[in-house]
């Protein structure tokens, strides 16, 4: 009776967490705490930036983990707490790094979900704001502002996996462009993390 009980309750527990609209969105945040939690301790910063020169390898580990939505908090404390001799030489290394992850996304992205951006292309909301855009601006102003926004996104800590949607998703860009727009926002973005 006891064991019925028990699984009945743990089968109402799982059906709340089914329920649960944003599992991905509170991993997320889950793991921009748990980041937080271990990059405050003072050994794990001392750690890096004592790594001497296995950092600049290190750096480039965590920029290709900084593309990646769930990795993206540790990359960033991992950028926080390092402290390189040179932090441009740094943040090419970690933007090469990220230029590796986003590759991999991007491949991903045309692989598996172009069949889904072409329903959604064809959607009211899309049409509706391809027609404005394209009625007010020119093809070449529309295209660079949708590269521009894809590069806010992918040189801040938001996951890259968004700005790579957007490029990959809703519009025609070869993946040596998206290489270079990824390449110049991540290293960026890194360069800003190293130094604060």
């Amino acid at each position: 009776m006891i064991g019925l009980v028990t699984y009945f309750n743990m089968q109402l527990r799982l059906h709340h967490i089914h329920k649960f609209r944003y599992p991905k969105l509170a991993a997320f945040v889950l793991c921009i705490i748990l980041a937080y939690i271990v990059f405050r301790n003072p050994d794990v910063s001392g750690f890096i930036s004592h790594l001497g020169g296995f950092g600049y390898l290190g750096i480039f580990i965590a920029g290709i983990f900084f593309t990646f939505g769930f990795s993206t908090p540790f990359s960033v404390g991992f950028f926080l707490t390092a402290s390189p001799e040179n932090i441009f030489l740094a943040a090419i290394l970690g933007g090469l790094g990220a230029l590796l992850g986003d590759l991999f996304i991007f491949k991903f992205v045309r692989m598996n979900f172009m069949d889904e951006f072409k329903r959604l292309e064809k959607t009211k909301l899309i049409r509706e704001a391809d027609y404005l855009i394209t009625h007010y601006l020119r093809h070449k102003i529309k295209v660079y502002l949708l590269y521009l926004f894809a590069g806010v996104i992918i040189a801040s800590p938001l996951p890259d996996e968004a700005g790579i949607l957007i490029l990959a998703g809703l519009s025609h860009i070869k993946a040596r462009v998206l290489g270079l727009i990824s390449f110049i926002f991540n290293t960026l973005g890194i360069l800003v993390m190293l130094m604060i």
